[in-house]
């Protein structure tokens, strides 16, 4: 009777603790993370697709940090912890690729960037009827880091093309990213900015500011694309937001936000 009992007991424990096992991997789960290394200019975006998919596929969560695309790239090739990387310029991720980091069947573009110039309601600069040229009129413009900001390099070569970096060059003020390049003129540190159409487009920024569209033959193509990391813990996650990207609804996402969209 006591052996039974025993036997009873132990089965117990072990369906206890196969039930527990059960329940941790259900945990990790319900919890699994998207670690994403992300464009700055995507920041209002991918937090709007984030919260789209978050309520499809509650399983899994979109955790972005945003940064300048550059730096992004430099972080993983010393390997960064994260799943996806979402660049303002392929080139990176297919650099990434090129150096044995990533497949180029996990390679992807996603959209087309786009740069204004945006200036607070206050202010008196004519960007809508001189564009540009409304800038020789600012005191400080902010724009982000050419040496590793895809949205910085279109803005230098932007300006040079338009003949006014030699008046200009000495007025402008270096964001960390394009995002940052946005916060210089929202908090008045700087007169105007050349910004990410993105960000311009954005409720907050929209409401505080307007913008004019610098035309697209003045700087070259901001292609964006992405890379699936190969050490990605969550493969299924990272494949399921490049999914939706390429999407005819993500697609419609990113153009809801300015972006342009690369031919299929």
């Amino acid at each position: 009777m006591i052996r039974v009992i025993l036997l009873v007991l132990l089965t117990g424990a072990g369906l206890l603790a196969a039930n527990q096992g059960s329940n941790r991997e259900e945990d990790t789960r319900a919890t699994a993370t998207v670690r994403v290394a992300a464009a700055a200019d995507l920041k209002f975006a991918l937090d709007d697709v984030a919260a789209r998919l978050a309520s499809r596929r509650p399983a899994v969560r979109i955790e972005a940090i945003y940064g300048s695309s550059g730096s992004m790239h430099a972080q993983l090739r010393q390997r960064a912890p994260y799943d996806v990387y979402l660049s303002a310029d392929v080139a990176y991720p297919r650099d990434l690729v090129s150096r044995g980091i990533g497949a180029e069947r996990d390679l992807f573009t996603y959209a087309v960037g786009r740069i204004v110039v945006w200036v607070p309601n206050r202010s008196a600069l004519p960007i809508e009827r001189d564009g540009l040229g409304a800038l020789t009129g600012a005191l400080r413009i902010a724009i982000a880091n050419p040496r590793h900001a895809p949205y910085g390099q279109a803005a230098d070569a932007a300006l040079r093309g338009a003949g006014l970096w030699d008046r200009l060059g000495r007025k402008l003020v270096l964001g960390e990213n394009v995002a940052q390049a946005a916060q210089f003129v929202q908090s008045g540190a700087a007169d105007a900015g050349i910004i990410a159409r993105s960000l311009a487009l954005a409720p907050a920024m929209r409401a505080a500011g307007r913008y004019w569209d610098v035309p697209e033959d003045a700087y070259p193509p901001l292609t964006q694309g992405g890379l699936i990391l190969p050490w990605a813990v969550s493969p299924e996650g990272a494949a399921g937001l490049r999914d939706y990207l390429l999407s005819d609804e993500g697609r419609q996402l990113l153009a809801s936000y300015g972006f342009g969209l690369p031919a299929r």
